[in-house]
């Protein structure tokens, strides 16, 4: 009767799963994933090429600039260290 409510040894319920002690798919699990397969793989390789695409456009059309309006200082800007009000009257 124990076998049959499959339950531990320590009489808790053990939980279901579809993957045996070595964590591989049962067979159950790949016959009810098998019909999903195609769908899932096909919608997988649209986001994939959406990605790549995106990708792809986004290096071209960064390549393509010139950046002929971005100004460029001929000497590095340095920071001028700046004594604070509160300081330099004491």
């Amino acid at each position: 009767m124990r076998d049959a409510m499959n339950t531990s040894s320590e009489g808790l319920k053990r939980q279901a799963t579809y993957y045996d002690r070595s964590h591989a798919q049962s067979a159950s699990l790949i016959r009810a994933r098998r019909p999903f397969l195609v769908k899932n793989m096909i919608v997988g390789a649209c986001c994939a090429a959406f990605v790549v695409g995106v990708y792809t456009y986004t290096v071209n059309v960064v390549g393509q600039d010139e950046f002929e309006d971005v100004k460029v200082p001929d000497t590095p800007v340095t920071k001028q260290l700046q004594q604070s009000p509160a300081s330099s009257s004491k």
